[in-house]
């Protein structure tokens, strides 16, 4: 006959068991979310940044990771650019199932946009990097927020006439989807802390957007 204590123990154990097993089960189901993109993704300073006021709207069926790096450029020959980092790798490596891109901003500073002849094909070739992945994760293109002034070199002309443009061609290259971060915040530059980067209150719109802009249906993970 088995102790009494030991029996409960073994319950105990096999219940504990149980729990383990659901909760990396719950883990493993979330959908993965990845936030690319500079100072503005990255929000430096901030008590939340965007991916996380995302995290919040989106709820604990989603994981959202900020991917995040100030002063990053999208193009390959820009003064920093993402393709170097180690954040690109580890993007890479978690295998998301929705990516989100939001780069272009710094690449309106003049040592880098006269190379903007290679900015939709380097754009092109970033998004393929994620489609390519085993996850086939849905990719969106974020048209970057307004500057309300040259500031460090980034150009608000050369965001709305040219980054733009560029992004929405890049879409239609890869058939990847757009979110409008420019549109919301004109007239808005209260919103912002230094006429480029938002404020706390920026960051709940800028969310809500991107939170707008994902699919309504839950995005099947790939096995």
């Amino acid at each position: 006959m088995k102790h009494p204590f030991k029996a409960r123990l073994h319950s105990y154990f096999a219940l504990l068991i149980l729990l383990l097993v659901g909760l990396q089960t719950q883990a493993q189901d979330r959908i993965k979310i990845a936030c690319v993109g500079n100072s503005i993704t990255e929000g430096y300073g901030l008590k939340v940044t965007y991916p996380q006021a995302l995290q919040q709207m989106l709820g604990d069926a989603y994981e959202v990771r900020n991917f995040g790096l100030g002063g990053r450029t999208l193009l390959k020959q820009g003064d920093h650019p993402y393709w170097n980092e180690d954040k690109y790798k580890e993007v890479l490596a978690w295998q998301p199932d929705i990516v989100i891109i939001k780069l272009g901003t710094n690449d309106t500073k003049p040592q880098n946009w006269k190379f903007k002849d290679e900015f939709v094909p380097n754009y092109v070739a970033f998004v393929n990097s994620f489609k390519a992945l085993p996850s086939e994760p849905k990719v969106f293109l974020a048209l970057p927020m307004p500057a309300f002034e040259i500031k460090w070199g980034i150009n608000g002309d050369i965001v709305k006439n040219e980054v733009i443009p560029a992004v929405k061609e890049v879409a239609k290259q890869t058939k990847a989807k757009t979110i409008d971060l420019y549109t919301p915040f004109l007239g808005k530059a209260n919103l912002t802390y230094d006429q480029i980067h938002p404020n706390e209150e920026g960051v709940v719109l800028l969310a809500s957007e991107v939170f707008k802009g994902l699919p309504k249906k839950k995005v099947k993970k790939k096995k």
